[in-house]
């Protein structure tokens, strides 16, 4: 097959490597403009190293970006981690159209930030769609579908690099086939189960310690590596990353203590008190710093978090 591909980063780079490697001819790669002073883009860095042409039109409904993809003559376009807006006359160049990857079971969680929304719901499972792009966000018919159980202890980052990422480079070359041999059945989503959440940010990522410590504990999971759930420690922005829960047993283990005291700090970090029970946190981030372990925090046992500091 002649190939296009419209993405960016390690998951582009990896679905590149793939279709080579099975020996697909990639004949083109449309990435997004580099920002000044950004690291290169791996996908970007990969197609020339190899010698594909590459494309980084800030819109792709500029004319220029449109006949630079009817020139490559594709078969098919395979958008991976895609952000630019690809309108459908672009869509529509290739012979056999494009196909789109998204990191949940379309309907649900459409958006940018899938995965963390699955894992900060408290869900045990999630997958991947291949569907085809239309100009709704994530709203095109789906040809393919992959479940993936989300364990208790998932992190953002273990959920999408552990398993995610292999299986929707798989299915993404699983769709390919099944589209240009004819094979693939498309099915449009189901309006009524859907679902959208835009980006986790800030305030999303904000710690209440009143919560149950089962909804903190996946507030954390869900923005670990990023943006960090976080607290306030004396005024400053305190983000928590590793962690493990620790449910209460017994009243005597909380009593006299106040939601979001430090309780115990050890060689395994720091213990803090939510609602039935506690989160353990080893690896921490003060302000805009680099990310520490707790210990090296200096958090002392007693601390109550979440307090802003009193006004003068």
């Amino acid at each position: 097959m002649r190939i296009v591909i419209v993405g960016q980063q390690a998951f582009g780079k990896a679905v590149l490597e793939a279709l080579s490697a099975r020996g697909d001819e990639v004949v083109g790669v449309f990435a997004p403009p580099e920002a000044a002073g950004s690291r290169p883009d791996p996908l970007a860095q990969a197609a020339l190293e190899r010698g594909i042409g590459l494309y980084r039109f800030p819109r792709y409904s500029a004319p220029e970006a449109q006949k630079a993809l009817a020139e490559r003559k594709a078969d098919l376009g395979v958008m991976a981690y895609v952000t630019l807006f690809a309108p459908p006359e672009f869509c529509a160049i290739p012979r056999h159209g494009m196909i789109q990857f998204h990191p949940s079971l379309l309907p649900l969680h459409r958006g940018p930030s899938s995965i963390s929304w699955a894992i900060i719901r408290g869900e045990r499972e999630t997958g991947i769609s291949i569907f085809r792009p239309t100009p709704g966000l994530d709203e095109g018919p789906v040809i393919l579908q992959k479940r993936i159980p989300i364990a208790p202890d998932d992190t953002a980052a273990s959920l999408y690099f552990d398993r995610i990422f292999p299986e929707g480079v798989a299915a993404l070359l699983e769709a390919a086939d099944l589209v240009v041999s004819g094979r693939a059945s498309e099915w449009e989503q189901d309006e009524k189960a859907a679902g959208y959440e835009g980006w986790v940010r800030e305030a999303e990522a904000r710690i209440n310690w009143a919560n149950h410590v089962d909804f903190v504990y996946d507030l954390i999971r869900g923005c670990n590596p990023s943006p960090g759930a976080w607290t306030r420690y004396q005024g400053t922005k305190l983000a928590l990353f590793d962690s493990r829960k620790v449910t209460a047993k017994t009243f005597g283990e909380v009593r006299g203590k106040k939601i979001g005291e430090v309780t115990a700090v050890g060689p395994q970090g720091m213990r803090i008190l939510a609602q039935g029970g506690f989160i353990e946190v080893s690896r921490v981030r003060l302000g805009d710093g680099q990310k520490l372990t707790a210990a090296e925090a200096r958090i002392e046992a007693g601390t109550v978090l979440g307090e802003e500091p009193p006004t003068r």
